[in-house]
C-alpha cells in the first residue's frame, strides 16, 4: 500500500465519496424520463420477465434462441433502467425562469456574431437533456455551452466547431421562454418519488 496509495481503498473495502453534480433539467424533460422509467419498470421488464418464462418452458437452454434473445433483453433493459434510476435521482427540474442575463447561464438565449463571415447565431443553452441541435437549442454540459457559460456581452469566445477556431462575439443574452411549471402539469411529488422507489 505504500507504494501504491490509490490501492487502499480498493483492499480496504472503503467507497469514494465522490459528489456527483446535480443535473439541472427542464420540468418538460424531467417528465418524459419519468414516463420511460415507469413504462419500462410497469410494462417492459414484466413483458420481458413472461418471455423468458414462455422460452424457458420450451426446455433444452443450450439451444433455445428464444430464451437467449429474451435474457439478452433482460439486461439491456435492466441495464437502462439502472441508468434511469441515477439520472432520475441526480435530477433536479426547473423552469429556467428569471435567469441572470448579465452573462450566458442556463436558461438564457446567447446572440454570437462571427465578424469574419458578417454570421450571426443564436443558442438556447438549456438543461442537460433539453438539447435540439437542429434548433440550436443546446445543454448546458455540450462543448458549446460550457464555452458560452458565464461569458458576458462584448465578450470573444472561440467555439472550435470544426476545429477552425472561429472566433466568435457576444452580441446580446436574453432569457429563454419558461418550461412548464411542476405545480400545474407534474404529478403530484410524492407520487413520482413511490414510482421510482418502486
Amino acid at each position: 500500500m505504500k507504494v501504491y496509495p490509490e490501492l487502499e481503498s480498493v483492499i480496504t473495502g472503503a467507497q469514494s465519496q465522490e459528489k456527483v453534480a446535480p443535473l439541472i433539467v427542464s420540468w418538460s424533460s424531467l417528465e418524459k424520463r419519468e414516463a420511460e422509467y415507469e413504462e419500462l419498470v410497469k410494462t417492459k421488464i414484466p413483458e420481458n420477465s413472461r418471455e423468458i418464462a414462455l422460452a424457458r418452458s420450451y426446455g433444452d437452454l443450450s439451444e433455445n434462441f428464444e430464451f437467449k434473445a429474451a435474457k439478452q433483453m433482460q439486461s439491456v433493459l435492466m441495464r437502462r433502467k439502472a441508468e434511469l434510476e441515477q439520472m432520475l435521482h441526480h435530477a433536479r427540474g426547473t423552469s429556467f425562469e428569471n435567469p441572470d442575463t448579465s452573462r450566458v447561464s442556463i436558461g438564457t438565449i446567447v446572440t454570437l456574431r462571427n465578424s469574419e463571415a458578417d454570421k450571426e447565431e443564436t443558442y438556447t443553452i438549456l438543461g442537460a437533456w433539453d438539447g435540439n441541435p437542429d434548433r440550436h437549442i443546446i445543454s448546458y454540459q455540450t462543448a458549446i455551452g460550457q464555452a458560452l457559460l458565464g461569458r458576458e456581452v462584448g465578450q470573444t469566445v472561440s467555439l472550435n466547431k470544426d476545429d477552425d477556431g472561429t472566433q466568435f462575439t457576444i452580441t446580446s443574452i436574453q432569457a429563454a421562454p419558461p418550461d412548464r411549471t411542476p405545480a400545474t402539469n407534474l404529478p403530484d411529488e410524492s407520487a413520482v418519488e413511490a414510482a421510482v422507489a418502486d
